[in-house]
C-alpha cells in the first residue's frame, strides 16, 4: 500500500512540474504575465513611464504632500486637459477644469470669501465684509475662468496636465531595485523601489500594458492610485451661464502650489 501511495505522489509531482518550481514549491509569480516582472528595475520604470506617456487618459486619486501642504486629489486627465477635485488639509475644496488653454476653477462661496481681495467683473466693488461676501456669492458654484496671465494659472494648470503630473510621480529617487510581486485593485503587479523605499515606490501592472497602478512618493509625500488607463471621458468648456470671468487678479485662498516635477 505504501509503495502504491509513493508511486502516486511521484506521478503527481511529475504532472505538476510544468507549473511548480518543484514538488511542494511555489508558483512562478511571472507565469501568465506581460513579462515585465523579470526585467531589471530601471527597465521596469522605463516601461511604466512609456506606457503612461502613451496612454490617452488616466484617473489619478490620492494624497500628495507638497511644500508643507497636503492635497487630496481626484483627477481625470487627457492630453488636452483634465477635470476633477482638489481638497486641502485646511478643508478648502475646489474643482478644476481645463480644456486646451482654457482653465476654470469652481468652488463654493465660502472658499472665495476666505481670500477674495478683488471683486470679479460681475460683482460690485468689495469694500467691506458685507461687500466681500456678496462678491464671493457671485462666484458660488460657478466656473471662474482664470486668465492665462494670472499668477495662479500655471500653478493650477499643473494639476490638470497629464504629462507634468505623471513625469513627476513616476520618477523614483536613488538606486532602483526590483521588489516583491503584489496586487493593486486585483491586478498583479511588480514593485520597484528607489533608495530602499525612501526614494519612492512604484507598483507596475503585470497584466497587459505595464501601466503604473500605485505610486508612493519619496519621503512619505503621499500615495496615489492610477487607473482608468485609456478610458475616455467627456471634457468640454462649461456653458456661458455657468461661468464667471473675474477679469482682474483675484487672490485664491489656497496658496495654489502645483505639484513639483520631481
Amino acid at each position: 500500500m505504501r509503495t502504491r501511495n509513493a508511486a502516486l505522489v511521484g506521478a503527481l509531482c511529475a504532472v505538476l512540474s510544468a507549473v511548480l518550481t518543484a514538488c511542494g514549491g511555489s508558483e512562478d509569480p511571472d507565469a501568465g504575465t506581460n513579462g515585465v516582472g523579470k526585467l531589471e528595475a530601471p527597465a521596469i520604470q522605463d516601461k511604466a513611464r512609456a506606457a503612461a506617456q502613451g496612454a490617452e487618459t488616466v484617473h489619478l486619486s490620492g494624497n500628495v504632500v507638497s511644500q508643507g501642504r497636503t492635497y487630496r486629489i481626484d483627477m481625470r486627465l487627457k492630453k488636452n486637459g483634465g477635470t476633477g477635485r482638489v481638497s486641502l488639509s485646511d478643508a478648502s475644496t475646489f474643482e478644476l477644469l481645463r480644456v486646451g488653454d482654457d482653465l476654470y476653477l469652481k468652488a463654493p462661496a465660502g472658499f472665495w470669501a476666505r481670500g477674495a481681495t478683488t471683486a470679479p467683473s460681475a460683482a460690485p466693488s468689495a469694500t467691506g465684509k458685507g461687500d466681500a461676501a456678496a462678491a464671493a456669492g457671485k462666484l458660488d458654484d460657478k466656473y471662474v475662468k482664470v486668465p492665462a496671465d494670472d499668477p495662479s494659472y500655471q500653478q493650477f494648470k499643473g494639476f490638470t496636465d497629464k504629462n507634468v503630473l505623471l513625469d513627476g510621480l513616476i520618477g523614483l529617487h536613488g538606486k532602483l531595485a526590483r521588489g516583491e510581486h503584489g496586487t493593486v485593485g486585483g491586478v498583479r503587479t511588480i514593485r520597484v523601489t528607489g533608495a530602499g523605499g525612501s526614494g519612492g515606490t512604484l507598483e507596475v501592472s503585470l497584466a497587459g500594458t505595464p501601466y503604473p497602478l500605485r505610486v508612493q512618493r519619496a519621503g512619505g509625500a503621499g500615495q496615489l492610485e492610477l487607473d482608468g488607463w485609456g478610458k475616455d471621458f467627456a471634457l468640454a468648456v462649461p456653458a456661458k451661464e455657468q461661468t464667471v470671468d473675474y477679469g482682474k487678479q483675484l487672490h485664491i485662498p489656497t496658496g495654489g502650489q502645483a505639484l513639483p516635477a520631481k
